[in-house]
């Protein structure tokens, strides 16, 4: 069975759509993430625009300005619910790992105040 488009998120999408919270134009966005990740995620201008013109599709993004070849983005509430998702994804996944390998037995919250796992 095909995997549904979007249903986990790499590393450069999530931080591509946390980092639309605020209208950003694509320039703006490499440098965002870099900054945000301290250099430990890059995303070049081939993968970015692609994902921007694919998260435009899927509702996540809209356009907000065009000035010439300057293009500047902001997530939807649709993207906003796909990033509080991915959110709750990786949650778990923390959660699966201190319960298993470091015995700890207090979950992480999840984006809508639950705890995993409870």
């Amino acid at each position: 069975m095909a995997r549904e488009k979007f249903q986990t998120l790499t590393e450069q999408m999530f931080y591509v759509l946390l980092c639309l919270r605020e209208e950003c134009c694509g320039m703006d966005l490499m440098e965002r993430i870099r900054l945000l990740t301290s250099g430990r995620v890059s995303v070049g201008p081939g993968t970015l625009y692609n994902l921007l013109e694919q998260f435009a599709a899927e509702g996540y993004i809209i356009e907000t300005k065009c000035e010439g070849r300057r293009r500047s983005y902001v997530l939807t509430e649709k993207g906003e619910e796909r990033l509080h998702g991915e959110m709750d994804r990786l949650t778990a996944q923390m959660n699966d790992y201190q319960r298993l390998l470091k015995g700890g037995d207090k979950p992480c919250e999840l984006t809508d105040g639950t705890r995993s796992g409870s």
